[in-house]
């Protein structure tokens, strides 16, 4: 049997979330070689907002489509909402922790005080953390782990929040001072998720993917959480968080079922005013991205007066990375 060609972003957390995967495969029976393929934003040293849309996946996607890897692995997040025809997401795997994580010499968040250097290149992040009211000054990084954590043992910054998921993968989350509770900051939508792709013509690929790796709960919960930003028409750098859960209910006829539970944040006009609206609902595991849609709508229904430049319609759509 050939070993299936796995491709990835040469960093070391998209070596080290590809290498779970084809860890995974191998022990299934199904060998892997792992490709490393550099894509754009993997190059650029610009801020990640001026960048544009699928940065990180084009390259990859390339790959995949050309025949020169089987597989490409994603991490979710970086994913434009509009899928290509000719590609699919065969396996979404269990989800890792989703939250974002602080980084600091010795305080939690709630002890950071007004004036307190806090980096994040996330204007997500930076509407959430402007909301909090504790007069933060939040400053754009650009970086792998090591870069931005660096920043703060150096003294240069007093915090940046990564996602609590890449330590985890790295066996670095003993780092992190505090895992920010949801109720205070919610993640990008699909944080913490890998999408597994193929062409979309390899049947064979797709189900052994689908077999060996996929977890209909995490699939349930990303495609919930990217609704809420195909809806928004907004890129993975518009401040938009989401997260759903997946939480036992009871149906008509009094029997335990399966829902999801989604939240949702938007920042509102400019994001150092610290105006968010935030909205959630409850709805089927099987209507994930109806439910993503009907909490979208209500984003934008409290923010209709102050929404951010590019939200609200296909004339007037963000631009940003994905």
């Amino acid at each position: 049997m050939s070993p299936l060609k796995i491709g990835t972003r040469p960093s070391k957390l998209a070596v080290a979330q590809t290498t779970t995967i084809a860890d995974r495969l191998t022990a299934a029976g199904y060998p892997c070689e792992i490709v490393t393929v550099a894509t754009s934003g993997d190059r650029s040293t610009a801020p990640v907002t001026q960048l544009g849309v699928g940065v990180f996946v084009s390259a990859l996607r390339d790959a995949l489509t050309a025949g020169d890897i089987d597989v490409a692995v994603h991490s979710f997040k970086d994913l434009p909402t509009a899928q290509p025809a000719d590609l699919r997401v065969a396996a979404v795997p269990s989800r890792e922790d989703p939250r974002d994580a602080l980084v600091t010499n010795g305080r939690v968040l709630g002890e950071l005080g007004r004036g307190a250097r806090v980096g994040t290149g996330s204007p997500r992040r930076a509407a959430q953390l402007y909301a909090l009211g504790q007069g933060l000054e939040v400053l754009p990084i650009r970086g792998n782990v090591d870069t931005r954590i660096g920043k703060v043992r150096s003294g240069e910054l007093d915090a940046v929040v990564v996602a609590a998921a890449g330590l985890r993968r790295l066996g670095r989350i003993e780092e992190a001072v505090e895992l920010i509770d949801p109720l205070q900051m919610l993640s990008a939508p699909a944080q913490g998720a890998l999408a597994v792709e193929c062409r979309e013509g390899d049947a064979e690929v797709a189900e052994t993917l689908r077999s060996v790796l996929d977890d209909p709960d995490a699939r349930a919960a990303a495609a919930a959480e990217r609704a809420v930003l195909a809806t928004l028409e907004a890129g993975c750098t518009a401040p938009v968080g989401a997260l759903a859960d997946v939480v036992s209910d009871l149906d008509d006829q009094g029997r335990a079922v399966d829902r999801l539970s989604l939240r949702a944040v938007l920042g509102l006009g400019e994001i150092a005013e610290g105006d968010v609206v935030r909205a959630s609902a409850t709805g089927e595991m099987d209507a994930a991205e109806k439910l993503g849609a009907a909490v979208a709508h209500e984003l934008l229904d409290l923010g209709a007066e102050d929404l951010p430049a590019g939200l609200g319609g296909p004339a007037n759509r963000w631009i940003g990375s994905s």
